[in-house]
């Protein structure tokens, strides 16, 4: 049966429109008149009433499981205080009747908010909320987290603790720790943390598909599945698939951080496209840095207001290498999470030994970029490294950029334009549940480089500003090109999979200062209304 969508404004991209098309089968068969699409379908007419249609929202990197246990956890990202953090904590225990002993995971707080203090949640506050609960609260970035002191006993956490490698535990004066640990020292809260069963987790994963579908997004490129729970992440998505449930395209950036257990994972017969046109095998991921916020990005200089410090490296040289290594000669992708500009030389040292100057055919990536000058953009353009950024990330980076790393490297850092100049091939996403998946306000961000709340009025170092068409081709044809589907994903064009995002206002006839106030009248997914 085919349908058609008639009286839109469908968006091919190069300032052109359409205003219908029909599909059948899941795909577009015909972009163009009322008329001729009209004829086409023996099926519904519906009617979009002039609405400005793009191609569904792809973002290229986000954590659809964390996303769905964030919307069911303490949320920690509106307070604006350690005190509003205790507040919100204790209101969450009696509200969701929380028995003493369970454990109580928080997201999203970040220091930089906080109106009586810049510093780090710590075990002492945490005990304000409770002393019976052990709580662990994740910084906004997921690379800094905090425990009460009933979480650090539980986890055998303690003054003669050591951190894993490429891990930090932060201690008071005396050495007793003082509840925060960074990067791979997170390993140390595996014991307590919960467990939950395969149909547990396809319910989070479909509570995070359903609210992504809400806001447009129709494909994730998404970091579930890590070393030791890719047998369990499979089997709860393919139970949402199987059921019908699974409503997003998913494609999976998996984590794994050995040898062995990457090696055994191919073995199985995982490699990059393995799957269908709904849920699909992606890049081999990793992490050699950490985050800007929490001062654990890898950078080349001391931080400019930590001069102690230049962050954390999470994998060694030869271990980063082997791994892609492995990967490549197996013919999977890579993409590597890199935030400070050492990191991002680490990861493209390591893609220059595998490519030996040949062609990237294998699209590996680096995820975030940045803090980035014109020498290292250089040579992600000579590669042909793709970049999968956040442009989102600037709402909070600003604020301190210039603190972290000084005004000249934060004059060529979170440089999407220039990206753009330079032929590299960006993709927009958000890394959900670190910022919300709310395409609008990323748009709004690589558009317009203000924060939410609009400022600063001329933007933040605005000559790094992308035109809008550019922005919703970065987050729709550019995010098909990261996994291979830009033969089928991506654009609405005759053959192209039938996923759409319909619009209550025209992104294109209004201010561009408006983008992020728009909302999403409806998401259609293989042409069918979700």
């Amino acid at each position: 049966m085919t349908k058609a969508y008639l009286n839109g404004k469908f968006y091919l991209g190069g300032g052109r429109f359409a205003e219908a098309v029909a599909v059948s089968g899941g795909r577009f068969i015909h972009v163009g008149t009322n008329q001729d699409a009209a004829a086409l379908a023996d099926g519904e007419h519906i009617d979009l009433g002039g609405r400005l249609v793009l191609p569904g929202f792809n973002d290229s990197h986000l954590h659809l499981y964390n996303l769905g246990l964030m919307r069911s956890s303490l949320r920690l990202g509106e307070c604006r205080s350690i005190a509003d953090c205790i507040a919100a904590g204790a209101d969450y225990i009696i509200k969701k009747n929380v028995p003493a002993g369970q454990i109580i995971v928080g997201y999203s707080w970040n220091q930089s908010n906080f109106a009586d203090g810049p510093r780090y949640l710590a075990r002492h506050d945490l005990d304000k909320i409770s002393t019976h609960h052990p709580i662990v609260a994740y910084r906004a970035c997921m690379h800094i987290v905090s425990c009460n002191t009933l979480a650090l006993k539980l986890a055998g956490i303690g003054k003669d603790t050591q951190p894993p490698d490429g891990g930090e535990i932060y201690r008071e004066a005396d050495g007793v720790p003082t509840g925060v640990l960074a990067e791979n020292a997170f390993d140390l809260l595996k014991p307590i943390l919960p467990k939950p069963d395969v149909t547990q987790m396809s319910v989070i994963i479909k509570s995070a598909m359903d609210y992504c579908a809400s806001l447009g997004i129709t494909s994730v490129q998404t970091n579930d599945i890590r070393d030791g729970n890719y047998t369990d992440m499979l089997a709860a998505y393919n139970k949402l698939y199987d059921s019908g449930d699974g409503v997003l395209r998913a494609y999976h950036q998996c984590f794994f951080s050995d040898p062995t257990s990457l090696r055994d994972f191919m073995a199985a017969g995982y490699k990059t496209g393995f799957g269908d046109d709904m849920h699909k095998i992606g890049p081999l991921k990793m992490f050699v840095d950490g985050s800007l916020g929490g001062r654990t990005a890898a950078l080349h200089k001391p931080y400019h207001d930590a001069p102690d410090t230049k962050g954390i490296l999470t994998m060694t040289t030869f271990g980063f290498e082997e791994m892609i290594q492995i990967a490549h000669e197996a013919g999977m992708s890579c993409v590597v999470h890199a935030i400070g500009d050492a990191a991002m030389d680490m990861v493209l040292d390591g893609y220059e030994k595998v490519l030996k100057g040949g062609t990237n055919s294998l699209r590996h990536g680096i995820i975030h970029c940045q803090i980035t000058d014109a020498r290292i953009l250089g040579r992600m353009a000579k590669m042909g490294v793709l970049a999968l950024v956040q442009p989102i990330f600037l709402q909070a980076d600003m604020k301190i950029l210039e603190s972290r790393v000084g005004a000249e490297m934060a004059q060529t850092s979170y440089a999407w334009a220039t990206m753009d100049k330079m032929g590299i091939r960006a993709s927009y996403g958000t890394d959900a549940p670190v910022e919300d998946a709310c395409p609008m306000a990323n748009l709004h961000c690589a558009v317009n480089r203000q924060d939410l709340d609009k400022q600063p009025a001329s933007g933040y170092n605005a000559a790094e500003c992308v035109t809008l068409e550019c922005a919703i081709d970065n987050y729709t044809q550019e995010s098909a090109y990261a996994s291979f589907d830009e033969n089928s994903k991506g654009r609405i064009a005759a053959g192209f999979l039938a996923d759409m995002c319909v619009l209550e206002r025209d992104l294109f006839s209004i201010d561009r200062s408006e983008i992020m106030d728009v909302k999403v009248a409806a998401t259609i997914i293989n042409g069918d209304l979700i």
